[in-house]
């Protein structure tokens, strides 16, 4: 299924509800935005080896918009500066187009400041690239695509999935988007969300919940402190804890790994990570 945005009528269409039992790479819709002809070129010769062969391409912000404006992307793979702007100011615009907010979108860049990238781990992005990237990153970034769109309910032996409740903790906006979007494809409907260990710990002392997956850098009471709150009470110790991060630091790595959380997936995350992680701590 794919939405085509109408500029002229100002709303969202259906053009084809026509699709098989689940997608695959080959069935992807991809823009390509990079400044580089010739990079442009290297990257689409990757993709077509990953068989996507549907790539839309532009140079700048301003084109990619306009592209966006006839068909919406399954994929945008956009590269971090351009003449006119940044690859932050195409996100952020993009987001705010009702038929492209939940777009997938992947960054590919030679940038390896942490302090650059931060930015786009928070929001939400499906993955980052290297410049330059191997065919196991792009292909990883492609399955993690397709996760995204394709939902499968996740079959638990002990309980019923679309029964449980989730509660998700995180000061990024987008970043909560993005995990309660993993789960609800999973089938985790009922999700209540925090934007810190503090609202958590309120919330946990009013609603039962099954699970928390909440992020390690927040204000207030960080993922750590929220996980020792929960593990140092009575009634929570054994509620199972997923934290995601994009913290780098080994000493507070460290201390992340001794504060009784259940697993630790890195920002960006794969859908079928969280499956798979889910899935053992749930089973």
């Amino acid at each position: 299924m794919r939405y085509v945005y109408d500029p002229k009528a100002n709303s969202t269409h259906f053009e084809v509800v026509v699709k098989m039992e689940r997608l695959s790479q080959s069935d992807l819709n991809i823009l390509l935005v990079e400044p580089s002809a010739m990079q442009r070129k290297v990257i689409e010769q990757e993709l077509n080896h990953e068989q996507v062969t549907a790539i839309d391409q532009a140079a700048t912000i301003n084109e990619a918009l306009q592209s966006i404006s006839a068909v919406s992307p399954d994929l945008i793979a956009s590269a971090l500066y351009f003449e006119d702007g940044t690859a932050l100011d195409l996100l952020e615009e993009i987001r705010k187009l009702p038929h492209c907010a939940e777009t997938p979108f992947m960054l590919v860049t030679s940038e390896t400041r942490l302090a650059q990238l931060e930015v786009f781990k928070q929001s939400g992005v499906v993955a980052i690239l290297p410049k330059p990237f191997t065919r196991q990153h792009l292909n990883s970034a492609l399955n993690a695509t397709v996760e995204l769109l394709s939902p499968e309910e996740l079959e638990l032996e002990n309980y019923e999935i679309t029964s449980l409740k989730a509660l998700v903790v995180d000061d990024s906006t987008m970043a909560r988007k993005m995990i309660s979007r993993v789960l609800g494809n999973l089938g985790v409907t009922d999700i209540v969300e925090a934007v810190d260990g503090a609202e958590a710990i309120a919330t946990l002392s009013e609603t039962i919940v099954d699970f928390v997956v909440t992020d390690f850098n927040m204000p207030n009471v960080d993922g750590a402190e929220l996980t020792t709150y929960i593990r140092n009470s009575k009634s929570l110790s054994s509620l199972p804890v997923m934290m995601v991060t994009s913290e780098q630091d080994e000493t507070k790595l460290s201390h992340i790994n001794h504060c009784g959380i259940d697993a630790l997936i890195d920002k960006p995350f794969s859908p079928v990570e969280v499956k798979c992680l889910l899935h053992r701590l749930l089973d």
